[in-house]
């Protein structure tokens, strides 16, 4: 399966299991940019549009190019996000026609070289880009258990692939300042939630023995923790931004 095909049976999962992103990641990527208002912003892989509509409700229009139709499909329509079937290495957008382009928990599926270049080329002078990622924070008992028993059942190397698309990114020669900043971000899970959470992750098996044992061990692990029916799952959001130059 293509990684455009990864998430078209998981969609309803992703929208639904998926933590937000906290005030403080928004904010950092408008710093500079002049009125939110009269910002346009292009989010790339923008999935189910969890952080197209953050971008949008900022004041912000937004472009959330996706080229997946069952994620596109499952979006909630927001007045300032237009939807584009494109995808990070042919936006389809005309050259300098965006001053913010992100990538919110995708840019690991981009090819680097061809994404970058397409960034380059739809951003105005003076333009940013973001990688923005959620990881888990491990220092919390109840986030690193869920993290082990990630690990026991990965199905593939995605999680290294993440570290390797933001260090892909930040080394781009083509920007002329970079910043990384990070947030804590708590994401609250009840039992059905922390479920999608699971049936969401492309690494992780949805069906057969494997996908029962991985379910079994999730809900155990929810019940030990569990307080007044929900867990937290702490997370680090991670943010990676870089501007092109004015002129």
């Amino acid at each position: 399966m293509s990684f455009t095909g990864r998430f078209s049976d998981r969609a309803g999962d992703y929208d639904a299991g998926r933590p937000s992103y906290p005030d403080g990641a928004m904010d950092v990527l408008f710093e500079g940019l002049g009125d939110v208002g009269d910002v346009v912003a292009v989010d790339l892989g923008a999935g189910t549009g969890i952080s197209s509509r953050l971008l949008a409700e900022r004041g912000a229009s937004v472009i959330a190019v996706e080229p997946n139709q069952a994620m596109r499909d499952a979006a909630q329509p927001h007045p300032r996000v237009e939807w584009v079937a494109g995808s990070a290495e042919w936006t389809g957008l005309g050259e300098a026609s965006a001053d913010l382009v992100t990538a919110f928990q995708a840019f690991h599926w981009f090819d680097p070289a061809k994404a970058l270049e397409e960034i380059v080329r739809i951003l105005r002078s003076g333009g940013r880009a973001a990688v923005v990622y959620n990881e888990r924070d491990e220092n919390d008992p109840f986030t690193a258990a869920y993290g082990n028993i990630v690990r026991q059942y990965q199905t593939d190397e995605t999680e290294r692939r993440r570290a390797d698309g933001l260090e892909a990114f930040a080394a781009f020669e083509g920007w002329v300042a970079k910043r990384r900043v990070e947030f804590r971000n708590e994401h609250e899970l009840n039992a059905d939630a922390i479920m999608s959470r699971v049936r969401s992750t492309s690494y992780l098996p949805k069906t057969g023995p494997a996908a029962d044992e991985l379910n079994a061990a999730i809900r155990a692990l929810f019940e030990q923790h569990a307080r007044d029916g929900a867990v937290v799952m702490v997370m680090r959001t991670i943010v990676v931004m870089g501007d092109v130059g004015a002129g």
